[in-house]
């Protein structure tokens, strides 16, 4: 089932467990979204049907690893 609702899922509560800044976490998804889109990578089962979105669960799901300085 996917998500047509916006961006109420993932919850934002939940994503700032995984990324502590809402900056950071807008830097990553922004950053995912285009190598989902450029790669033109399908997401398993993902709920939400845009790129972003879909980004967004994979750092809910732990699929993405960043470090910052």
């Amino acid at each position: 089932m996917k998500n047509n609702d916006g961006m109420r899922y993932p919850s934002i509560d939940e994503l700032l467990k995984k990324i502590d800044s809402k900056y950071k976490l807008a830097y990553t998804a922004a950053k995912v979204a285009k190598i989902i889109e450029r790669e033109e990578i399908e997401i398993k089962n993902a709920k939400c049907v845009k790129s972003v979105g879909q980004a967004l669960e994979e750092i809910l799901n732990d699929e993405v690893t960043i470090e910052f300085e």
